[in-house]
């Protein structure tokens, strides 16, 4: 039994292929070869630590720094900066170009390294690899162009340049508005205000009625909307400015403070120093547009206003919703103006200046929006579970999400000069925002006059698409 249960192993013949890279030439030496007993003592003692030490006392590092070690963050010599010129401390708007030997200290770290060698035709360097890939290659060239390939090998498509075509794209452009919307697909033959869209596949038609994410698969789509535009909420400019402040422009920290919603921004005027320097930047930029930047919108200052109290900023929102159904009610308004009539009060907090502005090209005003989801059932629903008796109902009657076009993104900071003045750091510095300077403004709320209907219906006309298209009891 314990016979049987050996295995028996089998000899393999193998052979040991080796392939020499480098061969040496050279005569063998002409003596015998001897083993000679050096003495290696210095070793232990170059490498010992007092070594080290002695060395590093011995010879001092050759850097000379100043006290602030290059980096100064003493502002006492910096010219300037206590009146609100930081320019002496800021990075220069034109970065300088790198000098030719600087620019090798400036690789990536994925450039760093052991240098990549290219096979150029030098023997010696090449790898096993690139002569294998040549002999592969001439042996292709060398078969018949009717080589069999794999099963899993797959042909490539030939590339269809027809697809560019500029009528193409519009046809694709087409296609995706008659599968969303089949009953007005335009059928007939190509016209010069009706062109015929692509035709569709079933599976295009099934990815619109049964959409699925193109990375999470396992999600669901909760609801659609349709993007329109809201031609209620068109503004006299037919666009709207973003603006953003740097820092908290309120005191209350631990709760949103309501007040913001009704806030006022009000642009002062630029003193002349300003706009020269605006008008000279501008000149340099139209003479060279390539080593000049561009410098965007004037750096106007605002003064921020705001209501003194949560109650006139609740009643000034319903003043403004044009959905609530006590808009109309005069008493509302929680102060009296000169004329004895209802006001709200919006008091003076502190003078803003741009830090940054970014203005969207005209011919692109639709380039950046807000949207804002409208569902009529959802605010039935509000209105009939609220708590309250404030609930509006509003007049738009669709299922949308209204987008709103951005022109221009501005941010605002505190005004640097003037807070340093009121904190006795330097001296004040007078200049005409303190001119036309307000301390209050007394707010009421109006319907639109004529010419302020006639502009928003001529910016309600260029997004319908037809002149003339104007719409009466605007407010």
């Amino acid at each position: 039994m314990a016979a049987t249960g050996q295995r028996t192993e089998r000899a393999y013949h193998q052979d040991y292929i080796c392939r020499v890279r480098y061969e040496n030439n050279l005569p063998p030496p002409p003596g015998s070869l001897k083993m000679l007993d050096i003495p290696i003592d210095g070793l232990d003692y170059y490498a010992s630590p007092g070594f080290a030490s002695r060395l590093h006392r011995s010879q001092p590092i050759n850097i000379e720094a100043d006290a602030e070690l290059g980096m100064p963050i003493d502002l006492v010599g910096m010219p300037g900066v206590f009146d609100g010129d930081e320019s002496s401390i800021q990075a220069p708007l034109l970065i300088p170009p790198v000098h030719p030997k600087d620019k090798t200290l400036l690789r990536p770290l994925s450039e760093l390294g052991k240098p990549k060698y290219q096979g150029g035709g030098i023997s010696f360097l090449r790898r096993t690899e690139y002569i294998s890939s040549d002999t592969a290659r001439a042996r292709a060239e060398a078969a018949p162009k009717s080589t069999p390939r794999s099963p899993g090998q797959r042909l490539r498509k030939p590339v269809d340049t027809s697809k560019d075509d500029p009528v193409n794209v519009l046809r694709a452009a087409v296609k995706g508005f008659n599968i969303a919307h089949p009953d007005d697909a335009y059928i007939g033959p190509d016209t010069k205000d009706n062109i015929k869209g692509l035709d569709s596949t079933p599976a295009e038609t099934e990815a619109w009625d049964n959409p699925k994410h193109p990375v999470r698969s396992n999600l669901k789509p909760l609801d659609f909307y349709p993007v329109l535009p809201d031609l209620e909420a068109v503004t006299d400019a037919g666009h709207y400015v973003v603006t953003k402040f740097t820092a908290n422009p309120t005191q209350i920290i631990d709760k949103r403070d309501i007040r913001m919603d009704v806030g006022l921004l009000r642009p002062g005027d630029l003193s002349e120093t300003v706009y020269a320097e605006y008008q000279s930047k501008m000149a340099a930029y139209e003479a060279d547009s390539v080593n000049n930047i561009h410098p965007g919108a004037p750096p106007v200052n605002f003064h921020f206003f705001l209501p003194a109290d949560e109650t006139s900023a609740v009643n000034l929102s319903k003043k403004l919703d044009v959905d609530d159904p006590d808009r109309d009610n005069h008493a509302l308004y929680t102060a009296q103006g000169g004329d004895g009539k209802g006001v709200f009060q919006l008091h003076h907090q502190r003078v803003y200046e741009t830090w940054r502005s970014t203005a969207i090209d005209a011919n692109h005003a639709h380039k950046e929006v807000a949207l804002a989801l409208h569902d009529p059932e959802l605010e039935e629903r509000r209105r009939n579970y609220r708590l309250d008796s404030q609930a509006s109902s509003s007049n738009r009657s669709g299922k949308a999400a209204y987008y709103y076009p951005i022109i221009q993104k501005i941010q605002l900071k505190p005004h640097r000069s003037k807070n340093l003045a009121q904190l006795g750091v330097t001296a004040r510095i007078e200049d005409q925002d303190d001119e036309g300077k307000v301390d209050a403004f007394d707010v009421v709320v109006e319907d639109l006059d004529e010419t302020e209907k006639a502009k928003r219906a001529e910016h309600r006309a260029e997004l319908l698409g037809e002149e003339g298209e104007t719409q009466n009891g605007d407010a």
